[in-house]
């Protein structure tokens, strides 16, 4: 884990807790490291929406898997 007073060693960390691949941690790095913040909040923000999109698609697995348990139970009961 990297030092508190490591501010570019946290973001890695950070970047790579948060899913980011290679690239664009590098990209990201490389973004801080030339204070383009801007840029850096767009590649953040598309990698939210990302991973947003995977949340939602598993909760629509889920809900399909949860009518199918519900449907099959209420077959069961009435037999």
């Amino acid at each position: 884990m990297p030092n508190a007073s490591d501010m570019q060693g946290m973001l890695r960390q950070n970047l790579i807790d948060a899913g980011c691949g290679t690239d664009a941690v590098q990209t990201c790095m490389a973004l801080a490291q030339e204070k383009k913040t801007a840029e850096l909040m767009r590649v953040l923000s598309r990698h939210r929406r990302t991973l947003l999109d995977t949340l939602h698609q598993s909760e629509k697995r889920i809900d399909c898997l949860d009518y199918l348990v519900y449907t099959l139970e209420k077959q069961n009961k009435s037999k």
